[in-house]
C-alpha cells in the first residue's frame, strides 16, 4: 500500500497522544539544503527547520560525512565510562568561541531543557543560594523545572504542577507593548526588594531575543544594565542561547551584540546540524563547582552529534555564514517592513538579523492580539509551498528560521508565497 500523508495522519491519530502537535499535516519524505518534500512528492521551502534546528540547512554533506565517519568508530560509549576525542574537541572548540581568551569550560548533554536545568545545578552550586529569576515570556524548556522557568502559561504550564520552587518571573524588555529596559530593570530591583533578597539569588536565566515568546530582542541597553546590575550583587547571569545562537541573529551568538560576557551560556538547536546535542558553557571556576558525579547523563554528549557539531562549527568558517546570515536579514526584513506597510494587520515586524516575525493583531492595536489570522497566515503559507509556524504568548505571532545558507533568490519567492497568504487570508477577512 502506498503510505501518503492522509495515510500517516489516521496512523499517527492512533498511535500518538493528542499532546504532541504537529504544526503541518504533512510528513517528510526527504530535505535538502533550505528545501523539504513530503511523501507526497511536493516541494517546500523550510522557513522553519526543525524549529530553528538547520542554521546550516538539512543534510549538508559535511555534516553527513562527519557523521557517517564517527559512526564507523564509535556510535556510543558514555563520556561517564570512557571518553573520546571528539567531546574534548568540541568543548575547547565552544570554550574558546564564548569565552574568548578567559578560562572556560563545557558540559554537553542532549536536549536544550538538559542544558537548562544543568545551567542552574551549577550556578545553585556556586553560589550556594536557590532563587532563580526569569522573565516573561521566556520559554526554557518542557520538563519541570524548564517548564516553571518558562514565562507563559498555554500550553506549557497547564495542569502540570505544582513546579518547581525558588523560581521568580519579572517583565521583559517589550517597547510594543510599553515596557523599556528602564522599565523592565526597575520591576527586577523591585522583584529584590519585595519578594527575595539579591543575596539569595543564585542566578537570573534570559534568551537575548526570546524564541517561542515571539521574537522580541532584549536589546543592548537591557543586556548592558542587567549585567551591571547581577555583577553588583554577585549574581550569575546564565544567558539561554539555544534559539538564537550559531548565527541566528548575525553575531555567532545573541549577547554579543551588546558586549557583554556571561557567566554561563546553554547552547542547543543548531549546534549539532539536526542531531540531538546541548550543552553549558561557563566560567571555569563555577563550571567546577558540582562534585564529581553531580553531572552526566548516559547520552550526553554523544560523540555521533558531537563530530557533527564539530562539522557544523567548520561551515561556519568556510562557507563564512555569519556574513550570509547578515545579508539573508537584510533581504527578509526589507521584504517584512513591505509588508508592514501594505497590510493593517501587522502590528510590528521585529526580531535581529534573519531572526524576524510578525506579529499579527486587530484594528491596529497591540492588545488585541488576533492568533485566528495569524494561523490562517501560517496555514496558507503551506499551500502555497512554505513553511512557518507562530510564537508569542498569545500565539499570533509568525516567526521565520530560515537556515542561513538560504539563496537570495530561494528567500525573494518565500517573500512572495508569504505576500499571498497575507493576501488571500486579508481578502478572505474582508467578506
Amino acid at each position: 500500500m502506498t503510505r501518503t500523508n492522509q495515510t500517516f495522519i489516521e496512523s499517527r491519530t492512533q498511535n500518538v497522544p493528542h499532546g504532541v502537535v504537529t504544526a503541518h499535516p504533512i510528513f517528510a519524505d526527504r530535505a535538502q539544503g533550505s528545501l523539504l518534500w513530503d511523501v507526497d512528492g511536493r516541494r517546500y521551502i523550510d522557513f522553519v527547520g526543525g524549529i530553528g534546528v538547520q542554521n546550516i540547512g538539512h543534510n549538508h554533506p559535511k555534516v553527513v560525512q562527519a557523521v557517517h565517519k564517527q559512526l564507523e568508530r564509535v556510535s556510543h560509549a558514555a563520556f561517564q565510562v570512557v571518553g573520546y576525542d571528539v567531546y574534548v574537541d568540541l568543548a575547547a572548540k565552544l570554550n574558546k568561541l564564548i569565552g574568548g581568551g578567559e578560562p572556560y569550560k563545557t558540559f554537553l548533554v542532549t536536549t536544550g531543557a538538559e542544558a537548562v536545568e544543568n545551567a542552574v545545578k551549577i550556578a545553585r552550586a556556586y553560589r550556594k543560594v536557590p532563587g532563580i529569576v526569569s522573565f516573561r515570556g521566556g520559554f526554557h524548556g518542557r520538563t519541570l523545572l524548564g517548564a516553571t522557568l518558562t514565562g507563559f502559561s498555554a500550553p506549557y504550564r497547564q495542569n502540570f504542577g505544582p513546579f518547581a520552587g525558588e523560581v521568580y518571573h519579572t517583565p521583559y524588555p517589550d517597547p510594543y507593548h510599553g515596557i523599556t529596559s528602564a522599565d523592565a530593570i526597575r520591576e527586577l530591583n523591585n522583584l529584590f526588594a519585595t519578594q527575595i533578597l539579591p543575596e539569595r539569588v543564585a542566578a537570573v536565566i534570559l534568551e537575548p531575543v526570546q524564541g517561542d515568546g515571539g521574537f522580541l530582542p532584549a536589546g543592548n541597553e537591557f543586556l548592558q544594565a542587567l549585567r551591571e546590575l547581577t555583577n553588583k550583587h554577585g549574581i550569575l547571569l546564565i544567558v539561554d542561547e539555544i534559539q538564537a545562537g550559531f548565527g541566528r541573529t548575525g553575531k555567532m551568538f545573541g549577547f554579543q551584540h551588546a558586549g557583554i560576557q556571561p557567566d554561563l551560556v546553554t547552547v542547543a538547536k543548531s549546534l549539532a546540524g539536526g542531531l540531538p546535542l546541548s550543552g553549558v558553557v561557563g566560567r571555569a571556576e563555577i563550571m567546577d563547582a558540582p562534585t564529581p558525579g553531580g553531572l552526566g547523563g548516559t547520552y550526553a554528549g554523544n560523540p555521533l552529534a558531537c563530530a557533527a557539531a564539530l562539522a557544523v562549527l567548520e561551515v561556519f568558517e568556510e562557507e563564512r555564514l555569519l556574513e550570509k546570515s547578515r545579508a539573508l536579514g537584510e533581504t527578509l526584513r526589507a521584504g517584512l517592513d513591505k509588508l508592514a506597510a501594505e497590510f493593517k494587520e501587522i502590528g510590528m515586524v521585529r526580531g535581529q538579523g534573519p531572526m524576524l516575525a510578525l506579529e499579527f493583531v486587530r484594528n491596529g492595536d497591540p492588545y488585541l492580539p488576533d492568533a485566528d489570522f495569524a494561523q490562517a497566515v501560517i496555514d496558507q503559507c503551506r499551500e502555497g509551498g512554505l513553511l512557518v509556524i507562530k510564537c508569542g504568548v498569545h500565539r499570533n505571532t509568525l516567526r521565520l528560521l530560515a537556515p542561513l545558507n538560504t539563496p537570495i533568490e530561494l528567500a525573494e519567492e518565500a517573500l512572495g508565497i508569504l505576500h499571498r497568504a497575507i493576501e488571500n487570508v486579508h481578502v478572505k477577512a474582508k467578506t
